[in-house]
């Protein structure tokens, strides 16, 4: 995440009104839990940070941002949760940021707790991010922030997958915009539908 990206992601984060936790699908190493953990710090607010720390299809060998480091070579699998969790506590933010490990699919499916904040960053592929935008859009609260990150409008530029949930969100009339910083993109929702 580029710093404006993320400068961004925690002003929109110290600017909800809206009551409850925050939530963001997609923490791998943590950058961004540092970001609106930080925010969700200073608004007395939790922020849970889901991930299955196994890497997204671009981080698995052969793709071009898989980083050998991250391999845990006792099951020849990625694992991102001990860079995440070193990320959080050099940062003092154990108390803030609760590590959430597991399926998103799964976990959204039994969660109960309304969130004032979602922030989609998980999974890129098509099926991936639109499961991440069913299963955790229908727990934000109105008044609510969704913030969803490499949104971009040329195809040239990356993928499509989170681009279309973007402007799934605005056509649904559920969501009004409420900032763009490069690739990360801010909604407010003002009604109720997916």
């Amino acid at each position: 995440m580029p710093t404006d990206e993320g400068l961004a992601l925690h002003r929109h984060a110290s600017e909800v009104t809206a009551d409850g936790p925050f939530l963001e699908v997609g923490s791998y190493c943590g950058k961004s839990a540092l970001y609106l953990g930080a925010a969700a710090e200073a608004l007395g607010r939790l922020l849970f940070a889901l991930d299955h720390h196994r890497g997204s299809e671009e981080n698995q060998p052969g793709w071009e941002w898989h980083e050998p480091d991250l391999v845990d070579p006792a099951v020849g699998m990625i694992d991102t949760l001990p860079e995440f969790r070193h990320t959080v506590h050099e940062a003092d933010l154990e108390g803030t940021v609760v590590a959430l490990v597991g399926d998103s699919a799964a976990v959204a499916a039994s969660w109960a707790t309304p969130l004032a904040l979602l922030f989609i960053d998980g999974g890129h592929g098509s099926g991936p991010a639109h499961a991440d935008y069913e299963g955790w859009v229908p727990h934000l609260v109105e008044g609510g922030t969704l913030l969803i990150h490499d949104v971009f409008p040329d195809p040239a530029d990356g993928g499509r997958p989170p681009f279309e949930i973007y402007n799934r969100a605005l056509e649904s009339g559920a969501f009004a915009q409420s900032g763009a910083v490069g690739s990360l993109r801010a909604l407010r929702r003002t009604g109720a539908g997916i």
